[in-house]
C-alpha cells in the first residue's frame, strides 16, 4: 500500500488550528472545545511549528499544578520537541508513529512550511475504507462480477 498524508489532506482538508506562544491555557482549551478539536498546533510570528497542545497536556500537565487558566500561556505546558511527517509519510508509518510515540496528532510539514494536521482517527479511517474497498473488489470477483 502506497497511501500517502498527502493523500487524507487531499479529502480532508489542510485546516489547523493555531495558537501562538503566548495564547493562555484557558482561550487555547475554548477554541479546542468550539472545534470538536482535541489538539492545536503553536505556531511563531513567522508561522513556524513551534509546539503542540493537546487534551493530554491539559490533563496531564496542568490540571493538577493549580496554575490560572486566564493568564498562562500554553508554552509552559506545551508539547515542544514535535514528530512530524511529510506529504510523503507513508499511512503505515504514521500508524506507526502514533503507537510508538503515544499520541495522536501528526503536524505534516514539507520544505519547513506546515501542510495541514493528521490524526490517529484518520489514519484509522482512511485504512478502513481501504480495506472495505478490498473486501468489496474481493466479493465481487468471487460473485463474478465487474470481470470479464
Amino acid at each position: 500500500m502506497s497511501d500517502t498524508a498527502r493523500m487524507i489532506l487531499a479529502e480532508k482538508g489542510n485546516l489547523v488550528h493555531k495558537m501562538t506562544p503566548n495564547t493562555s491555557i484557558g482561550t487555547c482549551i475554548d477554541k479546542m472545545n468550539a472545534n470538536g478539536i482535541g489538539a492545536v498546533v503553536v505556531v511563531d510570528e513567522n508561522d513556524k511549528l513551534v509546539g503542540m497542545f493537546s487534551e493530554r497536556d491539559v490533563l496531564r500537565k496542568v490540571v493538577n499544578t493549580g496554575c490560572d487558566f486566564v493568564n498562562t500561556p500554553i508554552s509552559r505546558f506545551m508539547t515542544k520537541e514535535v514528530v512530524t511527517g511529510t506529504l510523503d509519510t507513508k499511512i503505515e508509518e504514521a500508524m506507526s508513529i502514533f503507537t510508538e510515540h503515544r499520541f495522536r496528532h501528526l503536524p505534516i510539514v514539507q520544505n519547513g512550511v506546515l501542510q495541514g494536521l493528521i490524526s490517529i482517527g484518520d489514519v484509522t479511517r482512511w485504512l478502513i475504507i481501504g480495506k472495505q474497498s478490498e473486501i468489496d473488489n474481493l466479493t465481487d470477483y468471487v460473485h463474478g462480477q465487474n470481470y470479464n
